[in-house]
């Protein structure tokens, strides 16, 4: 009987320890990854044309154009230079009233 006991009073442990492991798995790395795409989303809604993007391949360049899903940015001097890529590419966005400051 005093084995029943042990036994149960281990497992309990387990399960606590595994509550408590998978609570540090959501601190640690579930929530920054929800407050990281969801700072993505709120930047990639707020882009307009006219403002300078580094895209996620390290180019920089300037949205001329704006669709559903795409834009068309215009890379470089070279004005002939014009890429339709996916909102989703873009990395970082700076508003044109920032650069001049």
């Amino acid at each position: 009987m005093l084995y029943a006991t042990t036994a149960g009073g281990n497992s309990m442990l387990t399960v606590l320890m595994l509550v408590i492991l998978f609570g540090l798995m959501y601190i640690l790395m579930i929530r920054p990854q929800q407050k990281e795409n969801k700072r993505k989303e709120a930047m990639i809604s707020a882009m307009a044309v006219g403002d300078t993007v580094l895209t996620t391949s390290g180019f920089y360049g300037t949205v001329i154009d704006m669709q559903e899903d795409t834009i068309i940015v215009e890379f470089g001097s070279n004005k002939n230079c014009r890429i339709p890529m996916q909102k989703l590419a873009v990395q970082a966005v700076e508003k044109p009233q920032d650069a001049a400051q």
